[in-house]
């Protein structure tokens, strides 16, 4: 899903667009699972001579474990976009309020990524957009962040490399 055109300056294109990457889901993934599996459970070893009432508050209390813990991350993980343009990177956040951040390309001085272990394993990584301003730019969970900086860097860098003095 790419960023609306309504939304893009003239003559401003869409280079990059993309998710935060789906490592982002484990743990929701994970409380998911704990949480059918203890529900069962419980439900399960109920003794039957319990109150008809708490089969009722044992489900309830899953589903708001599952809300809390699995949809409200995946909604999260959803609504968390990256966007290069030629002019900008645009950065758009939140479920009821929306934040953004646009930062031009011309205030970019420097472009790194870090990856640990696990971001090298599943392909993700973190960018960091360095201004001269003291507060770098941090894109956490970039997927295929190897191939994003080496983009960022050619629309950054790569122009600046051919001689006017011909």
């Amino acid at each position: 899903m790419a960023l609306s055109r309504r939304l893009l300056g003239p003559q401003e294109d869409e280079l990059i667009h993309m998710r935060t990457h789906p490592k982002a889901l484990l743990g929701p993934i994970l409380v998911l699972i704990v949480v059918v599996a203890g529900v069962g459970t419980a439900l399960g070893l109920m003794p039957p001579d319990l109150g008809a009432w708490v089969p009722w508050a044992v489900v309830a209390l899953g589903v708001v474990l599952m809300v809390l813990g699995t949809l409200i991350p995946w909604l999260r993980w959803l609504t968390t976009t990256y966007t290069v343009t030629t002019r900008r990177i645009i950065t758009r956040r939140g479920l009821i309020t929306r934040t953004g951040h646009d930062l031009p390309l011309n205030r970019i001085n420097d472009v790194t990524y870090e990856r640990g272990l696990l971001d090298r394993i599943l392909g993700c990584g973190t960018l960091v957009l360095s201004t001269a301003a003291d507060d770098p730019l941090t894109l956490p969970d970039v997927p295929h962040v190897e191939q994003v900086h080496l983009q960022m860097t050619e629309v950054l860098f790569g122009s600046q490399s051919t001689s006017t003095g011909s």
